[in-house]
């Protein structure tokens, strides 16, 4: 099984990693910049407005909504075509191979959200970062994995992959029904029609993507104005992409899908952690972290994801409900859960809708993800690479 599914996973596993490892480097930049001489620059550039178009008929965002609005949609996008294919004829597609990393996203959603809502109760303000801790940086726990090499198995890299998909289904349903503004029902009505003509395409088996891509544009647009969050409309335009089992890597989901993989791997993501990553390190202190906005990042995305992935893992295996991941230890499978606290990108990008109107906490939100996605990556790196060889 493991050999028939993994031909397109091997691609898709070389691409997320090397994009992880760009991501660092994007994240460690962004710290220096934003606390050296061009902090100033740097923070200025970032709320510089930018239009498009003419102030009659344009779009007029500042460069941080640019990368997070507009950007990120695109990422959003190919986000859903990865789970649609995968879905359709990956790991996901068999309902047994299915079973343990849906059970593990779950645990590894739920309980890190648990975790932050119980040290802020009894703060509306705070609690609404409730989704923070639970989301995984698919790109940048695939990069650690494989900068150890043939230490972990397949079949865990496929395990870790498949959760990291499954995770960003989650984030991508949080977004839509938690993190949405006041509802335009005008808006609404637009981006039904702009779907259903999207669906109509798909119904017709037209294989080029430009009529896809200009129905998609005027979806993003009528979707940010509809109190939606705009990346929804990457969700939707790729819903209705068509994929045929019977044309296999010929689909135009498969040529979207590959085609835009490098700009998004090594130009959106590394783009976004550079934007979203900077905040000043000026007056910090190990209390800073006892705030309650990082003090329950950090302990969701270090103790939450690490417990939840685990313990809803062994016991759904301990009751035969799902299967164990082929020649791995319960050591190395520990330490693939503890990988999966490495939150950062999407956990930064889940913070910054979650408060839009309190930016205040962002500060607080960066150090939280940063400091919880360090501490995740050293244990689980560590971890694996000091159990004993043995199976």
């Amino acid at each position: 099984m493991i050999q028939h599914i993994t031909k397109p996973f091997k691609y898709f596993f070389k691409l997320e990693a090397a994009s992880g490892l760009i991501l660092l480097f994007a994240a460690i930049l962004a710290l220096i910049v934003s606390n050296g001489n061009f902090s100033d620059l740097y923070f200025s550039t970032l709320d510089k407005y930018i239009t498009l178009g003419t102030k009659e008929f344009g779009l007029k965002l500042s460069v941080l909504h640019w990368i997070n609005d507009v950007f990120m949609a695109v990422f959003f996008f190919f986000v859903s075509l990865e789970i649609k294919r995968e879905f359709l004829q990956g790991e996901l597609s068999n309902i047994k191979q299915a079973l343990l990393p849906i059970i593990a996203a779950v645990g590894g959603m739920l309980v890190p959200a648990l975790f932050y809502v119980f040290i802020n109760l009894g703060d509306s303000e705070t609690l609404n970062g409730w989704a923070i801790p639970s989301a995984t940086d698919i790109a940048f726990s695939l990069g650690v994995l494989s900068l150890l090499g043939k230490r972990v198995p397949l079949s865990l890299k496929v395990f870790l992959t498949a959760l990291a998909i499954i995770d960003d289904l989650g984030a991508i349903l949080i977004i839509a029904i938690f993190y949405s503004g006041d509802l335009s029902i005008k808006y609404l009505s637009l981006m039904l029609l702009a779907f259903i003509i999207l669906l109509i395409i798909n119904k017709f088996n037209i294989k080029k993507f430009l009529p896809y891509l200009i129905v998609g544009i005027f979806l993003w647009d009528f979707t940010h104005n509809s109190g939606i969050h705009a990346t929804i409309a990457g969700v939707l335009l790729a819903m209705t992409i068509p994929h045929r089992k019977k044309e296999k890597d010929f689909s135009l989901l498969i040529k979207v899908e590959h085609a835009i993989s490098p700009y998004v791997a090594f130009g959106i993501m590394p783009l976004f952690a550079f934007a979203n990553a900077g905040v000043s390190l000026e007056g910090l202190t190990f209390g800073s972290l006892l705030n309650k906005v990082p003090l329950g990042i950090v302990l969701g995305l270090f103790v939450g994801k690490q417990l939840g992935v685990f313990v809803f893992s062994y016991v759904s295996i301990k009751l035969k409900i799902a299967q164990m991941p082929g020649n791995s230890s319960w050591y190395n499978f520990y330490g693939v859960g503890i990988l999966t606290g490495i939150g950062f990108t999407m956990s930064l990008f889940v913070g910054n809708l979650a408060f839009v109107e309190n930016a205040q906490y962002m500060d607080g939100v960066k150090i939280g993800v940063l400091t919880g996605s360090l501490l995740s990556t050293l244990a689980g790196y560590f971890l694996i690479l000091l159990t004993p060889d043995k199976r």
